[in-house]
């Protein structure tokens, strides 16, 4: 069993032009030998975004804390804290910080794929 922070997981930043102020921390996967599922936790700083894209796999995610915006079908829905979100497999996404404060989600993707 691992119980610890998701703060005290490694974190790996991600800037560039099609992602900005994003820091992602894989909190379960296979270095923790989960054979079916890994989860991310994501923080968005203010004005940060993760890319537009799409995949062949599903997405589940909670929204731990703060304002954020999702792309969804070429509109944007408001998304805080509590909020929980379906992304099916090939549905084109992005996520982006809504409000002056860290937007941090938690995200599980299945396992096999790159991690982060």
């Amino acid at each position: 069993m691992k119980i610890t922070s998701y703060q005290d997981c490694p974190a790996q930043q991600f800037d560039s032009e099609t992602v900005k102020g994003v820091t992602g921390r894989v909190v379960i996967g296979k270095e923790d030998s989960a054979e079916h599922f890994c989860m991310r936790v994501f923080t968005v700083a203010p004005g940060g975004f993760t890319p537009r894209h799409a995949h062949p796999w599903e997405h589940e995610i909670f929204v731990h804390s703060g304002k954020g915006k999702v792309y969804q079908n070429g509109d944007l829905r408001e998304v805080t804290s509590g909020t929980v979100l379906f992304v099916p497999s090939n549905e084109e996404h992005q996520f982006m910080n809504g409000g002056g404060e860290d937007f941090v989600f938690i995200c599980l993707i299945p396992s096999g794929v790159a991690e982060l």
